[in-house]
């Protein structure tokens, strides 16, 4: 089914509010929620709101506090979240960060003790959509499943870069490992079996059942898990995904002095961030820097001269989904629309109205 991308952004404000976010702060996550749907990232959208609702019930997502700053110097920023969202947390760091750069060339802001914050493209296309260069990322609770072990290890540990264009930034948005947890949601919601080589059971066999997956990350001793980028083979490359991996746990939970994803859970809700912001003025003239990322993704297009399958670089479908679903609205499943009414009537709140019934052409989601 398809809703109004403003009406379902002021549905959620509404329901971050009552859940003790101030309307200021419910307007900032909720903006970050319809963005990532309207993108067509619906694992990082509104289907994630029973998460963050059952996360705030926990105590593991605090409404009402507030991070402050521990350590900062001229280009550089290190906070404590205090379990605030880490929606809010994320953007107050890149609004510092972006004056830093503009001011010094150059910013990097670790956030500890923070919450999920969901799309990582999100922050750096702040930093993009202020003339700068955008790199955020995060580690997550134990998802990926390190080569030749048989429980999960690293989270699915997302990073994202951004560059400036005349037009819309450049974007690459993606974990490190095969996909994010919440592909493996999305798909039980639509009632679909992973279509790749995703994912392993406790046994070390590929499980293509999205409930397995689940029920296996859902234990308190985890076994199983989201294979890192390669899959299980050595031969495939997977050693590279790994590495990644590690690299962003470094750059997050090491950096933050925070728990590493292996020890996320059972106490311990303190999910690290990492930003980096810096001016590409410092090497050229912008405006051509942008010509040039322009002419090169232009090449890069015509290469797959198949009208069938049109050339596309990181980002693409994204923008296209954008101005589709800003529209026609986003898409959202049968389950999600029944998780937000329930949410919704245990806070007192109407339901919500659907524009357009049934959406004929799929997961409107990306890999």
């Amino acid at each position: 089914m398809r809703i109004a991308a403003n009406y379902m952004q002021s549905f959620i404000a509404n329901i971050f509010k009552r859940e003790g976010f101030s309307q200021a702060e419910s307007s900032v996550i909720a903006a970050t929620l319809i963005d990532a749907d309207l993108r067509g990232i619906s694992s990082h959208g509104v289907q994630r709101l029973e998460m963050y609702t059952q996360k705030i019930a926990a105590g593991k997502v605090v409404p009402g506090s507030h991070w402050h700053i521990l350590q900062e110097t001229k280009t550089s920023v290190l906070i404590d979240a205090q379990r605030t969202s880490g929606q809010l947390v994320a953007v107050f760091t890149l609004q510092q960060l972006i004056q830093k750069a503009h001011k010094n060339g150059i910013a990097i802001g670790v956030v500890r003790n923070a919450t999920h914050f969901g799309a990582a493209g999100y922050y750096a296309r702040m930093a993009a959509n202020a003339g700068l260069v955008g790199i955020s990322a995060t580690n997550t609770n134990p998802l990926l499943v390190p080569p030749h072990a048989r429980v999960p290890f690293l989270g699915s540990n997302p990073f994202a870069f951004a560059f400036p264009t005349t037009t819309e930034p450049f974007v690459f948005d993606a974990a490190t490992s095969t996909v994010s947890l919440g592909k493996i949601e999305v798909l039980l919601k639509n009632k679909k079996k992973v279509p790749g080589e995703w994912a392993i059971d406790a046994h070390g066999k590929i499980e293509k059942d999205p409930q397995a997956i689940l029920a296996e990350l859902s234990q308190e001793k985890r076994s199983g898990g989201i294979l890192p980028l390669g899959g299980k083979d050595e031969a495939n490359g997977n050693y590279k995904g790994f590495g990644n991996a590690l690299v962003i746990e470094c750059l997050t939970a090491l950096l933050a002095q925070g728990s590493f994803s292996a020890d996320l859970g059972n106490g311990n809700y303190d999910i690290s961030h990492f930003f980096l912001v810096f001016d590409p003025a410092l090497f050229g003239e912008l405006t051509l820097l942008e010509k040039n990322l322009e002419s090169m993704l232009a090449r890069i297009r015509a290469l797959q001269q198949n009208e069938a399958a049109p050339g596309l670089v990181p980002g693409d479908k994204e923008n296209q989904n954008y101005l589709k679903n800003l529209t026609a609205g986003i898409v959202i499943d049968d389950t999600t629309y029944a998780e937000i009414n329930k949410i919704a009537a245990k806070l007192g709140l109407p339901s919500l109205a659907v524009t357009e019934k049934r959406e004929e052409d799929g997961l409107n989601d990306k890999l």
